[in-house]
């Protein structure tokens, strides 16, 4: 069973000295001295005695002191000299005390701890600022010889500061925390604290700081050691965007436009956005798109959006071919408590019609490690050098052609590596050859020849292989059947797994899956020209299947959108080198490279990520990442869950008492102050004070 989770308590105030500046008060006694001694007195000759009989008694009397008078510049002085002592021994005050000899204290920084809020003095702040300071106050309180170790909690547990006792170095860790653009996750770093304190002896305890609407509640279940939480900020109303999704789609024909319904100038850009209202009370809201780095406004609408409502939003627009690939903004105005969610992003897609090359073997040239028909090359992998296109070739134009929505072009393996302006995201199709790196996007390869191919090996002829099985939960291979189709012919394919066999017959693979991390990959290991597939509806939704999936790569890269604080994948060229990733913020990031595929392992802020790079075929790339999390929108505390679903007590910042004060400076003041005073009142008349005798010398 886990411990519960305490309520933190405002202790009582507890006042701290340190003994070293209280020996000034050894002082007191020799002033006093000073006041109790007999005056030393000069003889004078006067004419008579009578006015000076006080005098005559001193010098008549034995005893060296004189009784105590209680002197004005005396109580001063005194006064001073204690405030001037208690300000060296430095004393403080603090509310409460932190017990325990080891501490760890965990600071939300998701999303929500960016929102705005107040001090307790009223002046604007954030959430996260108003937890910085309760840290530091908590640091404060900590009783002497313990330590304690600074976490931050976002996507992730990080360490911010090890275990350590130097107040300024744990202060100074604190400083550097900052609310990250994710969704935050406190069981990871709770977890974490708990590993860390497990090992050590003495009284342990972890102090979780945050704003309480926590994406997982849960989070807090199961902790084995006392765990204290503790509020920051207040609930507010906020509204989001909470998804957002852009495509390229066609709008209705307007003046001008051709009859034929396929005119690029129908092409339009569809965004869909889902605006949430997280807060008790209506929103007036305007929602509007512009490209990034430009302020001309290409779409807006004004909605209203009932409290608790996710109402559904569409921004259309034209855009030109120079649009493409561009970083588009959506933002909510007027703009609320919290910033990050009223803003999103994306990305214009590459065109609504795929571009698509159709490559025939003939009149290609044998790569490296390829030789003719027949003839493997050194490497293993054989080569259609001056061999003529396939039967396949006219059925493979006529499917891909039958889509309104793709671009075809026909040509050799020569035109296709030196086609200078081929769009990356171009759908493949080889014919009778597999060379290799291949450029461009989705990759089909029809009928290759003997040898490697992209890690499957053709081997020997089948002939009138029977189809047997086929892999129905591939999207490639949905929505079809392959009942009733008939081979002349057919390669033996050994693919590298036996997972990435797509169409087997009774006599072995016939179609493998060739996929790269950066692009999906078909490998068709017979001439469809030499079958009745062709001529099965099967076979034109086998296409289509292909050319979808194409198509939404091209528009989401093949990893899709990101969302932030998870890794950021996207394709690149094979040969793509130099690569360069630009935050935001403008930062350079690091990013890994391997098989066509960039990652950026982190990404902490909503916005626009930027690749580029050099190569054969250098380019750019913009990838969005979002937020879009409504858990992290919503700015209302969650009740947390507690071992056996239990509510967890849970106190607020504002409950928690003073912080450690020190009031060195104001006792310093004070004592100064009646230094100054004590000047006057002994100048304020010319001569010897009315009513005071100087000490003894």
């Amino acid at each position: 069973m886990g411990a519960p989770l305490a309520q933190a308590s405002a202790g009582s105030p507890l006042s701290l000295l340190a003994p070293g500046g209280l020996w000034l008060l050894a002082l007191l006694g020799p002033l006093v001295l000073l006041y109790i001694l007999k005056i030393k007195r000069s003889r004078r000759r006067v004419p008579s005695t009578w006015l000076w009989a006080a005098a005559q008694r001193d010098l008549m009397a034995r005893a060296p002191f004189r009784r105590l008078i209680a002197q004005l510049p005396l109580i001063l002085q005194a006064l001073a000299l204690a405030l001037l002592a208690l300000a060296l021994a430095r004393p403080a005050s603090r509310g409460r005390a932190l017990t325990g000899d080891h501490v760890a204290i965990i600071l939300d920084a998701s999303a929500s701890m960016s929102a705005a809020a107040r001090s307790p003095s009223g002046e604007a702040t954030t959430r996260i600022e108003l937890g910085k300071q309760l840290a530091r106050d908590l640091l404060s309180g900590l009783t002497p010889g313990s330590d304690a170790l600074i976490l931050e909690a976002g996507r992730d547990a990080r360490l911010v500061a090890a275990l350590d006792r130097d107040l300024v170095r744990l202060r100074a860790a604190i400083d550097t925390v900052a609310a990250r653009d994710v969704e935050g996750d406190l069981g990871a770093a709770v977890a974490l604290a708990a590993d860390r304190l497990r090992q050590l002896g003495g009284a342990r305890r972890i102090v979780v700081i945050t704003d309480g609407n926590l994406a997982r509640p849960a989070a807090l279940r199961g902790v084995s050691l006392p765990l204290e939480v503790i509020t920051v900020g207040d609930p507010v109303d906020n509204a989001a965007i909470v998804r957002v999704d852009v495509r390229s789609g066609s709008g209705p024909a307007g003046a001008g436009d051709a009859d034929d319904a396929r005119t690029e100038a129908r092409e339009e850009v569809q965004a869909f956005l889902v605006v949430a209202n997280l807060g008790a009370q209506p929103r007036d809201l305007y929602v509007t798109m512009r490209q990034d780095n430009a302020s001309d406004v290409l779409s807006s609408r004004r909605v209203l959006v009932k409290p608790g409502e996710r109402l559904p939003v569409v921004l259309t627009f034209r855009p030109s071919p120079g649009d493409y690939r561009k970083g588009l903004l959506f933002e909510l105005s007027p703009r609320d408590a919290m910033p990050v969610d009223d803003v999103a992003y994306g990305r214009v897609p590459a065109g609504d019609r795929l571009p698509v090359f159709l490559a025939s073997g003939g009149g290609g040239q044998a790569g490296p490690g390829q030789g003719g028909p027949g003839k493997p090359g050194p490497g293993g992998q054989g080569g259609p050098a001056g061999a003529t296109a396939s039967s396949g070739s006219p059925w493979l134009a006529r499917a891909l052609a039958s889509d309104p929505m793709t671009s075809v072009t026909a040509g050799s393996l020569a035109d296709l590596r030196g086609a200078p302006a081929l769009d990356p995201d171009t759908f493949v199709v080889i014919d009778g050859a597999c060379p290799p790196d291949v450029p461009g996007g989705d990759l089909l390869i029809v009928n290759p020849p003997p040898g490697r191919c992209f890690g499957t090996v053709v081997g020997a002829t089948l002939e009138r292989p029977t189809l047997t099985s086929w892999d129905t939960a591939d999207p490639r291979l949905r929505f079809l059947t392959l009942d009733g189709v008939h081979l002349s012919a057919a390669s033996s394919l050994e693919p590298e797994a036996a997972t990435r066999a797509l169409i087997r017959a009774q006599e072995g693979t016939v179609a493998t899956d060739i996929s790269t991390a950066s692009r999906t990959g078909t490998l068709l290991g017979f001439d469809v020209g030499e079958s009745d597939w062709p001529l099965k509806a099967s076979f034109v939704l086998f296409v289509r299947n292909l050319l979808e999936q194409a198509r939404a790569h091209r528009a989401h890269g093949v990893t899709g959108p990101a969302r932030t604080g998870e890794p950021l994948r996207a394709s690149v060229p094979a040969t793509a080198r130099d690569l360069e990733a630009i935050g935001p913020d403008g930062e350079r990031l690091e990013v890994a490279q391997r098989a066509g595929l960039a990652v950026i392992a982190e990404t902490p802020r909503a916005g626009f990520y930027r690749l580029s790079w050099q190569g054969p075929q250098a380019g750019s790339v913009v990838v969005p990442a979002n937020l879009t999390s409504v858990a992290e929108s919503d700015l209302t505390p969650k009740p947390l869950v507690a071992e056996g679903g239990g509510e967890v007590a849970v106190s607020s910042a504002g409950s928690q008492p003073d912080a450690h004060t020190e009031w060195t400076w104001l006792l310093a003041l004070a004592a100064l102050a009646f230094v100054v005073f004590d000047v006057w009142y002994f100048t304020r008349v010319p001569g010897p004070l009315r009513g005071h005798e100087p000490p003894a010398a």
